[in-house]
């Protein structure tokens, strides 16, 4: 499962991965006290794998880590990221095995297996939604379709990424179900039933998306946008200093330049690509301030804004006459980078990832960000794993995706990875996104999750493109994620149902 992921991208193995763990959740019988250690490797495999990515933070001597240290630092975040998705799938697996066994029927075997894929499948989904509750997330089984199985991921506008979360596990159920069983000839009703129930499943959740997929984009020409991207690719190593404070300016005022001559209505630049506390006039940079008031462009800037003491990671409209228009401040903090949990027990034991001399405090839910081309839905960098967050901006009106990152200190997989979070996103909600990032992928994707344009990594690019603005609104966008609840009701009431109905069997 983890080779489904960027770099390597087998998005075809999802569909099969889990197959061997499900068989041994039904088989195994020796040594019953050692079955957690099939989840426990399979769980360790799929996240660090997928995370691998995180890695790339060493050497953190920018920080001024040193690289022994820095090595320590970075073996520590990948094991204890890859131990609690392994956790996750340990727990999912003593479940679903204790639930199969209470069910299961021995007459009916194909009513068994229809029992535990709903109950496998409900309850890796409701794990998803709890995990995706919280601070650490990333590695939804969803996104391993992104972005090359188009037509699977616009199921994720029928109840958002856990639609195609349940169509993956059911799937890899329903093929696992295939050879579990007492059956002796491999062409008998039951599985011949089995197969057919596979195939009829895996072909009509592709047709029910590239139905999707296929209806049309209404565009009106008075719902154009014409953006600009600038992609600055300023080193971290040199971001905080004043070489790269330099670079950044010069960078992306030239770039706002450029844009603005070529008629954008608006100019979109990476989070805290400009690395100042615009909520302080002694702060902003003069000459991209000035280039602003002169060109009279929008501009929506990434850079730190002030709550009381402390600082937020924001994105700024700034309009022609250099007001501060609207701001959204990133909700989603990366742990350790951004902030550190539990930081009353463990900020004297942990030093602060960041080379800021103030904390950084997380954004409130339920901001909206209004635009003067209307309102928008924003994510900062890793906000984008994270599909409540557009779901509720576009309920409230959001009409376009911006969505402003930085992910020059991980591997260039982890940028891919993102992009394709991004992907998702467009789609759940019907979307244009504009994508700016400090080092790549940059890009333009439609709301059938198309990439229009793609930056390349590592270089300073800029991009002009028209987008549309949607009011329309998605069945997940109306009424969020209800799969899951009906499947874990479902999950709920089978055993319920199964032991009434086995009792009245023996009466």
């Amino acid at each position: 499962m983890g080779l489904t992921t960027a770099p390597v991208s087998a998005w075809l193995l999802a569909w099969i991965a889990l197959i061997p763990l499900w068989i041994v959740l039904v088989k195994y019988e020796r040594k019953k006290s050692k079955f957690f250690l099939f989840p426990l490797l399979w769980g360790s495999g799929y996240y660090s794998t997928a995370t691998f990515w995180i890695t790339g933070i060493h050497p953190m001597d920018w920080l001024g880590v040193p690289w022994l240290q820095s090595l320590l630092i970075t073996i520590l975040c990948w094991t204890f990221i890859s131990l609690c998705g392994a956790a996750v799938v340990v727990f999912w697996a003593i479940a679903s095995r204790g639930i199969f066994h209470l069910i299961e029927n021995p007459k009916s075997p194909i009513k068994n297996s229809l029992f535990r894929i709903l109950i496998g499948t409900a309850l890796w989904c409701g794990l998803e939604t709890l995990c995706s509750s919280g601070s650490l997330w990333w590695t939804s089984i969803s996104y391993t379709q992104s972005p090359h199985n188009l037509a699977i991921l616009h199921l994720g506008q029928i109840s958002g990424p856990n639609t195609i979360t349940a169509a993956i596990v059911a799937v890899n159920g329903l093929i696992a179900e295939l050879g579990i069983g007492k059956e002796k000839h491999n062409l008998d009703r039951v599985i011949l039933s089995k197969l057919i129930i596979v195939i009829s499943v895996l072909a009509g959740l592709h047709l029910i998306g590239f139905a999707l997929y296929n209806r049309p984009l209404n565009q009106p020409p008075e719902t154009a946008l014409k953006v600009g991207i600038i992609q600055g690719n300023i080193p971290n190593k040199i971001k905080f200093n004043s070489a790269g404070w330099y670079r950044a300016i010069e960078g992306y005022t030239t770039g706002y330049r450029t844009l603005a001559d070529q008629g954008v209505d608006a100019v979109l630049i990476p989070e805290t690509a400009l690395p100042f506390v615009w909520t302080d006039p002694n702060q902003i940079p003069h000459s991209f301030y000035s280039a602003v008031m002169e060109k009279g462009v929008i501009a929506w800037v990434g850079g730190f804004g002030q709550q009381g003491r402390n600082l937020t990671n924001s994105l700024f409209t700034i309009t022609g006459d250099g007001k501060i228009f609207s701001r959204y401040n990133k909700v989603k903090l990366v742990p350790l980078g951004e902030y550190i949990p539990f930081e009353e027990f463990l900020g004297s034991l942990i030093e602060k990832l960041s080379p800021l001399d103030a904390n950084l405090v997380h954004g409130k839910l339920n901001q909206v960000f209004d635009t003067p081309f209307g309102r928008a839905i924003v994510g900062i960098c890793y906000d984008s794993a994270f599909s409540k967050l557009f779901r509720r901006q576009a309920a409230n009106g959001g009409e376009f995706i911006l969505s402003a990152s930085n992910d020059a200190h991980y591997r260039p997989s982890m940028a891919a990875q993102h992009h394709a979070q991004d992907i998702m996103r467009a789609i759940e909600t019907g979307r244009w996104a504009v994508r700016a990032t400090n080092t790549g992928y940059s890009a333009i994707i439609d709301p059938h999750g198309q990439t229009q344009w793609l930056s390349r990594i590592n270089t300073y690019e800029l991009h002009a493109a028209t987008i549309y603005r949607q009011q329309s609104q998605t069945l997940y966008v109306r009424w969020g994620d209800w799969l899951t609840p009906l499947l874990l009701l479902l999950a709920a009431l089978t055993p319920a149902v199964e032991y009434h109905l086995q009792k009245m069997n023996n009466n």
